[in-house]
Formats: structure tokens, C-alpha cells, sequence
């Protein structure tokens, strides 16, 4: 008989890096403390009033107290295959898509369906800190392929078939991206699903920040611009950030029908169906217009200007001018083993404790995405927070 107590697998899972600052912050403000958090992804906003009102009407109505099919409301479904041709530029059917527990129970489900143990998945990095985790809990290697500024956080062909090998199985591919705001032109998007055609590699494409982009850049659904990959990729969206919707815990994935049953079957016994108040509300925000998006896009426009401006006034700071998302990714590897307020930080994660410590302002450490030396700021936050939160990130830097 073993005598561990708990599983490798379960105890091998990093915390949320995201989520652990959030709750730090949340519970020094709690405290009395007057800080501001820069750490959390998610808007700031309510959800839409007309969404709120479709789940209160739900709650009224007895057929959603019931088990629903495991798969999703077959309505919802039906509604997810107009608005993917609307927004994606292609059209699944009913049976190539799982409506899952958010976005990330979708990248779960897609790792756990896909991937056996020795399996490599090509993961560019800086990623979103739950990719590494799916991947290991399916038994597969994340293989990291750094990006940085000057590269624009984008991958290349060159860097994919160089990391390329006998069990590279899968590529995660973001755009807009989460942490840098990165997003790839439809000729790269092309080129790069062109390539994991050629290979018979699986593309993972999160695309849940598809709305969500500034200036002249726009999203392109790597499914749309090379057709042939279709029984090799997977779409991954959710509720949560476009319609201001994380805590409904709402997502979906789209791909082959194989491999959606096989994702399904798993559901089925790992939490049966998605709530059905919030996949009633999901319906009312993706049958719906784009205004109430559009009005919250407008606001993150506007702040993400303010905190490109403010980080590049810091000396010292390097910075992508994010294309995408709701984050910007500077690098602060200038303020790597230099005295700050009577200490010394030998990683941006010291760094990040510092600025928490004596500026009461969170950001979150780059280390948590595979990015040393950078630190991922959220701009979804309130414009009288965002210029005090880098007014004194800005202070006490400069000395």
C-alpha cells in the first residue's frame, strides 16, 4: 500500500500566480491598506443589464432546475454556431462544440482529450500560467519557446520547427495575447496553421479575447484563414471577457466531433452540465448585439493609453504598446539588483513584493508566465486607480 497521502500529479500544481497576487491584494485592502491592484484579469465593469435580466428570468423557470445535457443547452450551441460565423469567420456545427466551465475548464478538457503522457505541446511564452498546469495533468511536456519585445511576443515559423520534434503533438496559439497584448497579423496566423497543417500538429487556439483589440490591429481566427487544419485545431472562448461575465463560469470549445465526444464523456463525469442559469445567460450575451462591448472596449482604449504613456515616462521601462487584451507587459529588468526604497530585488518577483511592500500597488511578476524580467499590469481597472497606481510605481522606481 502507498504511504503518500496525496496524488504527485494534484501536488505538482503551481498556484495561480494571478490569482494569489489578486487575493493579497484583496485581503491588505480588506486589512485597511490602501492598495491598488493591477493583477487581476477580469473587467471592471457589471455584465450587461439585459444578460442579468435573462438569468433572472431563468431562475423563474423550472426546466433549468433540472439535469440538461451534459454538453450544453442544445439552444446555446445552436447560438454559438451563429456567432462564431459572425466573429470567427467560420461555421461549426452543433456536434464540434462543448460548452464547458469557463475558459479554462475548456483548456483543460482539451489537454486531458488530446494528449498522452510524453506528448510535447509547443507553448510560446510569455503564456497564461494554467497552460503548463492542463498540459502536465494530461502528461504532456510543455515545451517554452521565449519570446520578447523586440520579437512583439510573437512566435515564429522558424522558432516552431526548430522546437519541432519526434513527440511534438500540440501548439497553444494566442492572439490577442494574455499576458503581452501581443497580437499576431493575419499573414503570420496564416503561415504558422500553414505549417501545423504540413505537420499534422494540433493547434490550441485561445481566442477569448477576440473583441478585444486596438488601433489597426484586428483578431483573425486561425480556422478561418487555413481551412484544411480543421481536424486539428481547437477554438477556445468563453463569456468571461467579452461581455464582463468571468464569474458566470462560461466557456466553450470547438473542434472535431471526435474529439468533442471524447471531451464530453469526460464532462459528463467530471461535473455533468454548466449551471443552467448562467448557459441562459450566456445564450442572451452571444444571441445579442456588440454595443455594450463596444462602450467597454472604448473604456479600455482609453486606459490603456494612459498606462503606456505612464510606464514609458519611467526610466528605465521597456514596453510593447499592447495591440490587444486588457494587460500591458513591461519589462522592468533595469530595476533587477538596483536599491529600491533601502532594498534589493534579484528577480522581478522580489521586485513585485517591493512594489506591493512600499507603493501598496500589485502587479503581477513575469516569472508566473515564463518571462523573468517583465511584469504583467492589467488596465481593467478604474481611471482614478490607474493614474494613483502608476504615479506610485512611478516615484518609487525613479528613487
Amino acid at each position: 500500500m502507498s504511504t503518500e497521502r496525496l496524488s504527485h500529479r494534484i501536488t505538482a500544481i503551481a498556484e495561480s500566480a494571478t490569482m494569489a497576487v489578486d487575493s493579497k491584494a484583496k485581503a491588505m485592502k480588506a486589512a485597511g491598506e490602501p492598495v491598488i491592484g493591477f493583477g487581476a484579469g477580469e473587467p471592471d465593469f457589471a455584465t450587461p443589464a439585459h444578460i442579468v435580466e435573462a438569468a433572472v428570468a431563468a431562475c423563474q423557470n423550472p426546466s433549468n432546475h433540472k439535469y440538461t445535457p451534459a454538453g450544453g443547452l442544445p439552444k446555446l450551441r445552436e447560438a454559438l454556431v451563429e456567432k462564431t460565423e459572425r466573429d470567427s469567420g467560420w461555421r461549426p456545427e452543433t456536434s464540434q462544440i462543448l460548452v464547458t466551465n469557463g475558459g479554462k475548464h475548456a483548456v483543460y478538457n482539451t489537454c486531458a482529450a488530446v494528449l498522452n503522457p510524453g506528448d510535447e505541446v509547443l507553448l510560446p511564452a510569455p503564456y497564461w500560467t494554467t497552460y503548463p498546469e492542463s498540459i502536465a495533468l494530461a502528461g504532456g511536456t510543455p515545451i517554452p519557446l521565449p519570446t520578447d519585445t523586440t520579437s512583439g511576443f510573437r512566435v515564429t515559423v522558424e522558432q516552431l520547427e526548430a522546437a519541432r520534434g519526434p513527440q511534438t503533438k500540440a501548439l497553444f496559439f494566442v492572439s490577442p495575447s494574455n499576458p503581452t497584448g501581443a497580437v499576431y497579423p493575419a499573414a503570420e496566423i496564416e503561415a504558422i496553421g500553414q505549417w501545423a497543417v504540413e505537420h499534422g500538429i494540433w493547434v490550441f487556439a485561445d481566442e477569448i479575447y477576440e473583441h478585444l483589440t486596438y488601433d489597426n490591429h484586428v483578431h483573425h481566427s486561425m480556422r478561418a484563414l487555413v481551412p484544411e487544419i480543421n481536424n486539428h485545431f481547437v477554438a477556445i472562448n468563453g463569456v468571461a471577457k467579452t461581455y464582463a461575465m468571468t464569474g458566470w463560469r462560461v466557456g466553450w470549445m470547438i473542434g472535431p466531433s471526435d474529439l468533442v465526444k471524447a471531451a464530453g464523456n469526460l464532462q459528463s463525469h467530471a461535473t455533468s452540465n454548466v449551471s443552467n442559469v448562467p448557459q441562459q445567460a450566456a445564450l442572451a450575451a452571444v444571441s445579442g448585439d456588440l454595443t455594450a462591448v463596444a462602450e467597454m472596449r472604448a473604456s479600455f482604449d482609453r486606459r490603456r493609453r494612459t498606462m503606456t504613456e505612464m510606464l514609458l515616462a519611467i526610466d528605465g521601462v521597456e514596453l510593447l504598446t499592447p495591440q490587444g487584451a486588457f494587460y500591458a507587459f513591461p519589462n522592468l529588468a533595469a530595476f533587477i539588483g538596483k536599491e529600491i526604497a533601502g532594498r534589493e530585488a534579484s528577480t522581478t518577483a522580489e521586485l513585485a513584493a517591493i512594489i506591493l511592500d512600499e507603493a501598496k500597488v500589485a502587479i503581477v511578476p513575469g516569472e508566473a508566465f515564463g518571462a523573468p524580467g517583465y511584469a504583467r499590469l492589467s488596465f481593467a481597472l478604474g481611471d482614478d486607480d490607474l493614474v494613483e497606481g502608476l504615479t506610485r510605481v512611478g516615484q518609487l522606481l525613479a528613487g
